[in-house]
């Protein structure tokens, strides 16, 4: 049975200590105007939460804290690219750039962090709806509900001291008196951190961002030190106050990258077109909506609003990464070696750079010059430890090199490390049926085909061996599953397909059929044949 309510007569605790004695399990969502949360309960205690204008800030967090380095943000970014249905922390962990006790760790600190935000909410509505569970694939955690509650009220009682001298997240404070000038003073931990990033420039909330602390451990270390005389109030900086069209942009862009993150792109769709509105070259806006239409494989409409961008902006690093990557989902690979190329100058040497050339120049047929971009990451001296897509891509291009040894060699390896990597085990699937062992490839293509996310070109690769022993039956099978994952994945899939439909009698199925494989490849001249053949 559902429950549901307003904030105004019932406090977030009441709530949760309601559903935590009941040893409920669910979703209880939470709104507040514009922003809204929610919290996962299984047997009344706390598994996952999230509010959703609240910056997904785990990547970056990690960094700023020196737990992982920036090149391997990088390489678990170009690895999330490529492999869609994986979150950012799971493939930091599949690296070795991060172990899944202190990854755990810090995505705890996330979501307590976030439940503590939802104590401070005191209008609004609240709904629970029972035997809801989170997302598959999130890293959950077990904490006690009880201890939430206790800190949370805490923190909700600090607060109101901590507002006195830091009203919002978007003031400004200056040092006033080096703290090395007072004698028998010992700041805490997080003050030292903290005194070196305030300039009277950065606001509360880029101090959360630059210093990696979550925002109570700012705003209490601030308050030590206003307190104390080190650090004084420098100004507000207040979007509104820029012109109230401003603020609404602000305000409407914040709330699309929420939708955006929490995987809601229709809504997020309508908040960046409504910045668009009032500016046609808002660059985050025209970014997000190239992100959204590169998601939903519309590859075309994701260059044209990337290049809409104004020039710097269309120029800056992660512009360039996805671009790139668009371009060469399009088959534009010399154009998306070149804004490698320029993606390079911004950052020479990152190794997730060298990936994407090498896996660039392999699809467009340069094997060596594939085999040398691979090695230059292999060799990167900021690499801890490879990608599984370096493992997939470096086996698949030492066989066609001719060194089918060695691309077994790296296909072992890898799987060694990457044993339930779908890409991977196509490739070494591909190695060994390019050996003649078609029995081993077929093993690994029917364990690429349980991975998740499943990779499209495993069932064609079983369709392929299926056809090739006359089980059509099979290979239809395999074939309508992978053009579901991946429409656009060959020609040659919709010419077998409108084949079979043809043996059957079903006419227009088969021209349909046809159709769409001469739409990929004009230039396939049996399809062109048998389309004519029914005309």
């Amino acid at each position: 049975m559902a429950i549901e309510g307003s904030l105004q007569d019932v406090t977030l605790a009441d709530i949760c200590q309601l559903l935590a004695m009941g040893r409920k399990t669910g979703c209880l969502s939470l709104t507040d105007r514009s922003n809204f949360g929610y919290v996962y309960f299984d047997g009344g205690r706390v598994i996952f939460s999230s509010v959703l204008n609240r910056p997904d800030r785990l990547g970056e967090l990690l960094v700023r804290n020196g737990v992982i380095t920036r090149a391997d943000l990088s390489a678990a970014m170009e690895a999330q690219a490529h492999q869609k249905g994986f979150r950012l922390g799971e493939l930091l962990v599949r690296n070795g750039a991060i172990t899944e006790e202190k990854l755990q760790r810090y995505i705890s600190l996330q979501i307590e962090e976030a439940v503590y935000q939802l104590f401070t909410w005191n209008q609004g509505s609240f709904h629970f709806d029972p035997d809801q569970r989170p997302d598959a694939g999130v890293f959950l955690v077990n904490i006690s509900a009880e201890s939430l509650l206790m800190e949370g009220a805490r923190r909700v009682d600090e607060w109101s001291l901590l507002q006195k001298k830091i009203p919002s997240m978007d003031a400004v404070f200056a040092v006033e008196k080096s703290p090395d000038e007072a004698k028998d003073v010992e700041l805490t931990s997080e003050q030292k951190k903290l005194i070196p990033l305030i300039d009277g420039q950065r606001t509360v909330a880029e101090l959360v961002h630059e210093s990696g602390m979550v925002e109570f451990e700012v705003a209490k270390a601030l308050y030590g030190l206003v307190q104390a005389g080190f650090v004084g109030r420098a100004g507000q900086r207040d979007a509104v106050a820029q012109g109230s069209s401003d603020g609404e942009a602000a305000q409407r862009l914040s709330l699309g990258v929420a939708f955006y993150r929490s995987g809601m792109m229709e809504d997020a769709v309508r908040e960046f077109q409504a910045v668009l509105e009032k500016d046609p070259k808002h660059p985050r806006a025209l970014f997000r909506l190239g992100l959204i239409a590169f998601r939903a494989g519309r590859l075309t409409e994701a260059l044209e609003h990337f290049d809409r961008m104004p020039g710097d902006a269309r120029q800056s690093y992660s512009v360039l990464r996805n671009r790139a990557l668009a371009l060469e989902h399009l088959y534009r690979y010399p154009e998306a070696l070149e804004t490698l190329d320029r993606a390079e100058k911004i950052r020479p040497g990152d190794p997730a750079l060298a990936l994407a050339r090498g896996i660039v120049k392999l699809k467009a047929g340069d094997v060596r010059g594939s085999m040398d971009a691979l090695r230059t990451y292999r060799t990167s001296p900021s690499l801890k430890k490879p990608s599984a897509l370096y493992y997939a891509y470096t086996g698949l291009a030492a066989a066609l090199a001719g060194e089918l040894d060695y691309a077994v060699q790296v296909g072992r390896e890898g799987l060694t490390l990457y044993g339930s990597c779908g890409p991977l085990l196509v490739n070494a699937g591909a190695v060994l049926e390019r050996k003649g062992e078609a029995e081993a490839a077929e093993a690994l293509y029917t364990r690429a085909v349980q991975a998740q996310p499943v990779p499209a070109q495993a069932h064609k690769n079983l369709g392929d061996q299926a056809w090739a022993r006359g089980d059509q039956t099979a290979a239809r099978v395999h074939y309508e599953k992978a053009v579901k994952l991946e429409p656009r994945l060959g020609d040659d899939i919709y010419l077998r397909l409108g084949n079979i439909a043809y043996k059957d009698q079903d006419l227009d199925v088969a021209r349909l059929l046809w159709r769409r494989a001469l739409e990929l490849n004009p230039r396939n001249d049996l399809v062109r044949t048998n389309l004519e053949s029914l005309s």
